[in-house]
């Protein structure tokens, strides 16, 4: 199934996705298959549109692996390697496919003098809530992928913190996943932050070490607008009814726009400052999950409302093509941020929790990230099971 319209218009150079980079935001994409890279379509969404990363996770390469024949080659190979178990052969699938994007957005990562061109490979989400044993899986896959422009996908759970600090302690490169709330991104950034300090004591190469914390959007109004909905249900008077409408759509973006203000304000300062003079580079805001659910809502509003200097947009291809077609750039992060507040502000009046939401919504993730794994191993093991059995 090819991915929609990606690279069907790739020959049209002149694109609002070029023009991200003018703000400072570096535009990945959020899907990863073969033919993409073999084909060549890989490289030409580099120099056409200015894609600068990728990220992939279990949905997607079950949907890579389980819904297309690209894969038929090597699934065929893996039948009769009865030494390697499920898991080790959905391994030599993707790191087949991760080690080859980061060759071609290797030379992203040199010009970038690598800040980009970083192809992201997640640990078992199996593993979401064990810190050792995230640790040493990271460790693993580092060793095994051998890329200087891959980062390891560890999720921002209360588990995760520890591992995230020793990790990049190691000098290992870390996309913090499955972020809703502004105060677990603070969490994250001072284990990035103290992962720096520690790898700067071990005599590393700041410079080289990258990380982003991504933080994912859509599903939060997903979440927050069907408990407005709920509330609107039981709600009759009229000015209680706008209060709650005005809300609707509104709190992701909000979300979002202050977690850059905490970023930028943890960025600075003479503990960073002391970091920055040995070339560390900031642990970047990635926006996650930006493509519309709400089919009432502008298709590219996640894209528009969130475009600002040092931060990644990782986009799916549907997204990316309607950007490509219609998007609007401005730099929209920074804007209406007292604004932002007072919608967070409202809500709380509401009654909704934004604790309560963040919480389930990061409970729900790891479970969805687990359940696609265990389908994506259940695609691998039914695809490479020997004939006759």
């Amino acid at each position: 199934m090819q991915p929609t319209g990606v690279l069907e218009k790739n020959a049209k150079v002149s694109s609002p996705l070029n023009e991200l980079l003018q703000y400072g935001q570096s535009m990945w994409l959020d899907y990863i298959r073969r033919d993409l890279i073999t084909s060549g379509q890989l490289k030409q969404m580099i120099e056409n549109d200015g894609l600068r990363g990728m990220t992939s996770n279990p949905s997607i390469f079950e949907k890579a692996i389980g819904e297309s024949s690209l894969y038929d080659d090597i699934l065929r190979s893996l039948s009769a390697r009865q030494d390697l178990d499920t898991t080790a052969r959905y391994e030599q699938i993707a790191i087949r496919d991760i080690q080859d994007a980061a060759d071609v957005l290797h030379p992203v990562y040199e010009s970038s003098k690598y800040r980009d061109g970083y192809v992201s490979l997640e640990v078992s989400p199996l593993l979401a809530r064990k810190t050792q044993e995230t640790i040493e899986e990271a460790r693993r896959l580092w060793k095994t992928v051998k890329r200087e422009n891959v980062m390891i996908k560890v999720p921002g759970t209360a588990e995760g913190i520890p591992a995230i600090r020793q990790l990049i302690g190691e000098g290992i490169n870390i996309n913090v996943t499955l972020l809703f709330a502004q105060e677990m991104y603070e969490k994250i950034a001072e284990a990035y932050i103290a992962g720096l300090e520690d790898l700067a004591a071990r005599g590393g190469n700041l410079q080289k070490e990258a990380g982003v914390a991504s933080f994912f959007i859509s599903r939060i109004d997903t979440l927050v607008d069907s408990l407005l909905q709920d509330k609107l249900k039981t709600t009759s008077e009229a000015e209680q009814r706008k209060f709650l409408e005005n809300l609707l759509g509104k709190v992701a973006i909000a979300n979002g726009k202050l977690t850059y203000q905490r970023y930028q304000r943890i960025f600075s300062g003479a503990r960073w400052q002391a970091l920055a003079a040995k070339g560390a580079q900031t642990q970047r805001v990635l926006w996650a999950s930006t493509s519309t659910k709400n089919p009432h809502y502008r298709d590219v509003m996640y894209v528009e409302e969130l475009i600002g200097p040092d931060t990644v947009d990782t986009i799916p291809p549907a997204t990316i093509d309607a950007f490509r077609d219609h998007g609007r750039v401005r730099p929209s992060l920074t804007e209406n941020v007292t604004e932002a507040q007072k919608v967070m502000d409202d809500l709380a009046k509401t009654g909704v929790s934004m604790k309560q939401v963040t919480d389930k919504l990061t409970d729900d993730g790891v479970k969805l990230f687990a359940d696609a794994f265990t389908k994506l191993l259940d695609a691998v093991a039914k695809n490479t099971q020997p004939k006759g059995k």
